[in-house]
Order: structure tokens, then sequence, then C-alpha cells
């Protein structure tokens, strides 16, 4: 009985002891990550350059870190040898980043999206074959709302290791537009009815000043190439308008599509053969 006594009290001095310690550890511990929680939160409210979302991924992972220490700390004063717990932690992140290696990049990218800012909500970009306005940024896709309303997922990890275009990126765009002539026509006059009706649409701005040429022939036809800049919010608008003006202006000149007039001929050697 007495030996077993001696067994209890040295254990309640040496492991007992530690536990009591650890526990200690464990309490102060909490309440200074909760404090330093709290003025890294505050710190990084006052920054401009750091997106809402970045904070909140900073914010976590500093805590995770803190954590992480706390553990191993708690760990040290237990007297568990370290060299097992860090084999293990090794082991560990070894798997899970073989299993959520996607995940992984998809958090990589998001965070990098939010960081460096290459679109923001509202734009319209396209990428990783995708295309739309994009609606909404997360940690690991991104939102884009096409033309014809649909909603597409797109993996952040994918957008990070493509080619990404911004067609709102800028306050101006140009507009091209190709138009195909019979080769029997006058360059000159052609150049100058779309030039004028480039010029005269609406939305279209003086600086930079449209353009209007003969830009390829292929076979029987004339290519004349129109480009012409206006607002990025009003493109689309801008767009069709100058279509209709210039393909109204060629027919107000006598100038008509190649491919009608390909249809003209055959009808006609149809009827003279009947």
């Amino acid at each position: 009985m007495q030996e077993f006594l001696n067994k209890v009290i040295d254990f309640g001095a040496t492991t007992g002891g530690k536990i009591v310690t650890a526990i200690l550890v464990l309490v102060f511990g909490l309440i200074l990550i909760k404090i330093l929680g709290k003025i890294i939160k505050k710190a990084l409210a006052k920054s401009k350059k750091l997106d809402e979302h970045v904070q909140v991924i900073i914010l976590k992972v500093i805590k995770v870190i803190l954590y992480i220490l706390l553990l191993i700390g708690i760990i040290e004063v237990l007297g568990v040898p370290m060299t097992s717990v860090a084999a293990l932690i090794a082991s560990a992140g070894l798997v899970a980043g073989l299993a959520f290696q996607g995940a992984l990049a998809n958090l990589a990218g998001g965070f990098l999206i939010l960081i460096f800012k290459p679109f923001k909500i509202g734009d319209y970009v396209s990428a990783s074959g995708a295309e739309g306005v994009v609606h909404d940024i997360s940690i690991f896709y991104t939102k884009l709302m096409t033309l014809d309303n649909k909603l597409v997922l797109v993996p952040n990890g994918d957008l990070m290791s493509a080619n990404v275009t911004n067609f709102t990126a800028n306050e101006i765009r140009r507009i091209d537009i190709d138009f195909k002539i019979t080769n029997d026509i006058d360059q000159e006059l052609v150049k100058s009815v779309l030039l004028k009706a480039a010029t005269e649409s609406e939305g279209i701005l003086d600086d930079p000043a449209p353009f209007a040429r003969l830009t390829a022939v292929d076979d029987d036809t004339f290519i004349f190439t129109v480009r012409a800049w206006c607002n990025t919010k009003t493109y689309w608008d801008n767009y069709f308008d100058l279509i209709e003006n210039c393909s109204k202006a060629l027919g107000e000149n006598g100038i008509d599509d190649p491919e009608e007039r390909i249809a003209i001929r055959i009808v006609g050697k149809d009827k003279d053969e009947d």
C-alpha cells in the first residue's frame, strides 16, 4: 500500500505537474491568440490596399499558425518527443497536400487574385474557355455571368494559370468590323463612304480618329476594315450602330455585298438557260 501511494505521489509530482502546466499554457495561449487576433484585425482594417476577403484570409492564416505554435508548446510541456510529433505532422501534411492539391491550387489562386486584382466585380473577362461579367470572387471559385444569363464557376487555380482577357479594364475600346466588297468598285469611294458613316455614328470618338481602309484581297472581293473607338460602357450599342450605319451607307451609294452579287448572277444564268 505504501508503495502504491509512493507511485501516486511520484506521478502527481511529475506527470500531474506537467498536465497542470499544460492546462495553464493552453488557457493563457488562447487568451493571447484572441488579443493578438483583435490587434491584427484592426491593423489590417487600416490598410486600404488589401481587399476585405484578403484581410479575412490573412487573419485566419495567422490564427492557424498561432494555434499550431500553441499546440507544439503544450506537447513540449507534456514531454512528448518532438521528433515523433514532427514526423507525424510531416506525414499528415503530405497526405493532405496530395488529397487536396486541386483545392489548395484554387485557394492559392483566389488569394493571388484578391491581392493583385487582375479583374474586379463588374468587369467583362474571358478566360479558361469561359466569358462573362465577373459576378463574385470567392476563395476557390470566380463566378462569371454570361450574356445569356448563365452562371459559370471558374476555378481560381485555372484562372491564375491561363491567359485572362479583361475587356473592360480601360475606359475606351476599339470596334473592328470587316466588309466584303466586289473588286470592280472604286476603292476610294468605299473608303470615303465607310469613313463618313463611322464618323457620323453615335458614340464614336473623334480621338483616336476612325479608320477605314482596304486591308485584304480575297479572290474576287476586297475586304475593307472599319476601326473606331468608343467608351467601354457603351461598346455593344456603338458596335451595332456602326454596323447598321455602314451597311446603310454602302447600300445608298450602290455598293453591294459580293454574295448578293453572285446570287444575282446565278439567277440570271438560270433564266437564260431556261
